[in-house]
């Protein structure tokens, strides 16, 4: 009778793969301390003073004068309020990314107020010109939130979380926190059943 020899598994999963879980809760912990740093930065002497020259509009095209011109004067009555406004929100942002709590409202906020940012303070990244090198942090910032939606959707819960501790006891939590709300990976059916339901994103 042949002996059949033991053969060790092998896998062709490279090393990010292999370390997809700690990578993703990484990614996400990195930019809310970029979030935090920022919010703080908002507190910082002497920024408000500057927070009107910021919406000014200076030097971008006839046709957004009326966007930023609404801007400087709804802001200008009182921009201590909006300046320490945006940075408590952006304090809160950098919490929730960090431990990981309400990730799917995080997100969307933090694209909404990442593309607010641009599109006000940052002059959608303008005046345009030939002295011109970048388009603006605040579109950066909402492509990287929606690369963490798709992070979230494909791969579900983060067990680096918050969200994952009280999804455990109260699973309708998840409606806060996850776009996919099946973290597990997905098991066949049954026999006699019908298509699992653990393939939906």
């Amino acid at each position: 009778m042949a002996e059949t020899a033991a053969v060790a598994p092998t896998t062709s999963e490279g090393w990010v793969v292999r370390n997809t879980t700690v990578l993703k809760s990484l990614f996400r912990i990195i930019l809310g301390a970029v979030w935090l740093i920022d919010g703080a930065l908002k507190f910082a002497p002497g920024f408000v003073d500057q927070f009107n020259g910021m919406i000014s509009g200076q030097g971008q095209p006839a046709w957004l004068q009326g966007w930023f011109t609404f801007w400087a004067n709804a802001t200008s009555g009182d921009p201590a309020f909006w300046v320490y406004m945006i940075g408590s929100l952006e304090l809160l942002l950098g919490l929730a990314l960090v431990f990981g709590f309400a990730r799917k409202t995080a997100y969307l906020c933090g694209m909404l107020l990442s593309l607010f940012i641009w599109a006000v303070p940052e002059g959608f990244g303008g005046p345009y010109g030939p002295a011109s090198t970048d388009i603006g942090t605040g579109a950066v910032y909402a492509l990287l939130f929606a690369a963490l939606i798709v992070i979230n959707s494909a791969h579900g819960p983060s067990r680096w979380s918050v969200d994952y501790l009280v999804e455990r006891r109260f699973p309708g939590w998840a409606r806060i926190a996850e776009f996919r709300r099946n973290g597990a990976p997905s098991s066949p059916a049954p026999s006699g059943s019908g298509p699992a339901s653990g393939s939906r994103a």
